[in-house]
């Protein structure tokens, strides 16, 4: 193994893929990146354009000195901490790529969760019609789309430069015809009792929490997007009026939360008129989601308006 930096000398000399690999793997190993294999892999790939399979029946393919730049520069970026997948400009997320802005959130693994709890209260063949407040890049509410054929979606978010990337990741997996995206502020631009369904996954960070976080969410994803006000429970205590008003007798409410928020969240749900409230966990064991219905018969409850009931 060559000695030195190796950045340096994956700059410097006419490597293969497989060298390339080492050096970018070796640099973010050093480091103390998490996962410095895939990572290494995530960004060769995407720069020559292979998957896991080409990468390794290619190993001993020349890496061109322009992509051997590219690849320099875009390591450089992750060794100062900005998030691999806002190098690449895309995120994986349920099985699909999403493409990103600067004013969308990267998907994480733990809002799969959010996507299963509205899977499992339709059927494969079922048609609905559902809300996704707060869209970002669109990862829930294309994947609900793509998972259910029958679904018909409603994006809002205060961001157009979000609702762009949304309706691109629409148009990229083939559902932007069963999509509508609305400039508006959670439910607010919502037709009263017209939703079988509305999920979110709203700001839940403290604001005091922030300084906190971890640099590579800190600094790179929206603030719009993360702070949540003072106890972290602000967008709930706006969603929870709109959406009883907005969800169809029986109709379903999911948001995402903090796996501290739970009881909290249950609480202001159960004001608004909510009733089923559930708890689920996500692959950690943490709660993640919680999950309301509207009551069927339509009966005002204790937050719910005249006009909802209509």
């Amino acid at each position: 193994m060559s000695g030195g930096d190796p950045l340096d000398r994956l700059a410097r000399t006419g490597l293969d893929v497989a060298g390339a690999l080492r050096a970018l793997r070796e640099a973010f190993a050093a480091a103390g990146v998490d996962g410095a294999a895939a990572e290494a892999r995530l960004l060769v790939g995407h720069r020559l354009g292979l998957d896991f399979t080409g990468l390794t029946i290619g190993a001993d393919r020349p890496v061109p000195a322009e992509v051997a730049a590219g690849l320099v520069t875009a390591a450089r970026r992750r060794l100062a901490g900005e998030p691999v997948q806002r190098i690449l400009g895309s995120a994986g997320f349920f099985g699909r790529d999403f493409a990103l802005s600067p004013e969308t959130l990267v998907p994480r693994p733990d809002t799969e969760t959010l996507v299963e709890a509205v899977l499992a209260a339709f059927a494969p063949a079922e048609a609905f019609v559902f809300a996704d407040l707060g869209v970002g890049s669109g990862a829930i509410l294309v994947t609900v789309l793509a998972e259910r054929p029958g679904a018909i979606g409603v994006a809002t978010d205060l961001s157009e430069p979000a609702l762009r990337t949304a309706r691109r990741n629409a148009a990229a997996h083939g559902v932007a015809e069963r999509a509508r995206f609305v400039r508006a502020s959670y439910a607010t631009a919502l037709a009263p009792a017209a939703f079988d369904a509305i999920v979110a996954n709203p700001p839940y960070i403290a604001s005091a929490e922030i300084a906190a976080l971890d640099a590579e969410v800190r600094l790179h994803d929206p603030g719009l997007a993360l702070d949540g006000g003072t106890d972290g429970l602000d967008a709930y205590r706006a969603i929870a009026p709109q959406a009883v008003r907005a969800v169809k007798p029986g109709g379903l409410v999911a948001v995402e939360i903090g796996w501290r928020q739970a009881a909290d969240v249950a609480a202001i749900l159960t004001g608004a008129g909510f009733v089923a409230v559930t708890t689920l966990p996500d692959l950690a064991g943490r709660d993640r989601v919680v999950t309301a219905r509207r009551p069927a018969d339509g009966a005002r409850s204790p937050g719910t308006t005249a006009e909802a009931g209509k």
